[in-house]
């Protein structure tokens, strides 16, 4: 092995930590601005990966659809509505920890038998190069073109769900303030401005 691959295995290792590492993070922590960070971390590893089987438009598009859309709108969704409640606790939540935990087992388990057991060395199909872009692209917008507009509109769903729960609860605090401030207009008139201090 000469220093470029050395380099790649380098590269492969940390990036893979990352994923890992942030992956546990999105899922583990209980803020979840952290998580939806992390998640943009995630997302710019695997595009690193990408960068590595040399398929730059994929990590382009991995970078401006997932970390530059995806991702900001989870951000600016939680930021917007920032709606605060006291959950209540979960009844059996112990055993759904135990049974969730051995779900992500058994799936472990069966990713590595696959990779264990599968020939990754087999030749696959020969490289177009630069015309992959212009492929990618045709069928975008030629066979993937309804999945597409569907992924947009979900989004734009997501964002004007988010603007309408929070204005919400900002109509519902602007008229509890000023609730209280009628209630304190009201008891200030029912106060005499004059006391009779002659008794």
């Amino acid at each position: 092995m000469h220093i470029a691959q050395y380099t790649e295995l380098i590269c492969f290792i940390i990036l893979g930590a990352v994923i890992i590492i942030g992956s546990l993070g999105v899922v583990l922590l209980n803020n979840i601005v952290y998580s939806a960070f992390l998640l943009g971390g995630v997302f710019m590893s695997i595009a690193g990966l990408y960068l590595l089987l040399n398929a730059s438009f994929v990590a382009a598009a991995q970078v401006l659809v997932y970390v530059g859309a995806v991702n900001v709108l989870i951000i600016f969704a939680i930021m917007l509505v920032n709606k605060r409640e006291e959950l209540s606790p979960i009844k059996g939540l112990k055993l759904r920890r135990f049974i969730s935990g051995g779900v992500c087992t058994c799936l472990l388990g069966l990713l590595i038998r696959v990779n264990l057991t599968t020939k990754w060395n087999m030749p696959g199909p020969a490289s177009i190069g630069e015309g992959s872009t212009v492929r990618i692209g045709e069928h975008l917008f030629t066979d993937y073109l309804l999945p597409f507009e569907l992924a947009s509109v979900l989004l734009l769903m997501a964002m004007i769900g988010a603007i309408v729960l929070a204005r919400r609860d900002v109509l519902d605090t602007d008229e509890e303030a000023q609730e209280k401030i009628k209630q304190g207009i009201i008891e200030q008139k029912k106060q005499p401005l004059l006391i009779d201090q002659s008794s």
